[in-house]
């Protein structure tokens, strides 16, 4: 059954529809909706992990690469990043074999943010990722 409030009132489609479910009455659920809103939350739960490993990569590739200019708000972004990557984890466990292919991902865009940021030539940063999985979400792990 699909829901005028839909398009018209998210918030109280959402209220609407968890009523319904709550309620038993699944054959009134906008059904189509419900499905379309997991898939989304899911595919933004991979968008999270990604962002955060984005972040990452650029502090360890400038760290790796313009180790002049490390600092303590260098290392504490790289200390938070990694903290934030393990809860996201801890709470998407089904993320975790998706991490070599997140990582590539981050890494790639995380090379371009470096270039603008550094000011350095983009044949300086490596094209796939130096470190491995375990290297990027390791505390111990410091490049360089």
């Amino acid at each position: 059954m699909k829901s005028a409030l839909y398009d018209s009132d998210f918030y109280a489609w959402s209220r609407e529809q968890v009523d319904l479910l709550r309620a038993g009455r699944l054959a009134q659920a906008d059904i189509e909706h419900i499905a379309e809103e997991i898939d989304s939350m899911g595919r933004t739960e991979k968008r999270e992990l990604v962002s955060r490993l984005e972040v990452l990569m650029l502090h360890l590739l400038k760290g790796r690469y313009q180790p002049d200019k490390r600092g303590p708000s260098w290392e504490a972004s790289i200390r938070v990043q990694r903290d934030r990557i393990e809860d996201h984890l801890d709470d998407n466990p089904s993320l975790r074999p998706l991490l070599p292919q997140a990582i590539a991902t981050a890494h790639r865009r995380a090379r371009l943010d470096a270039v603008a940021e550094t000011g350095l030539l983009e044949a300086t940063f490596p094209e796939a990722c130096p470190w491995t999985v375990e290297q990027v979400l390791d505390d111990g792990f410091w490049p360089g």
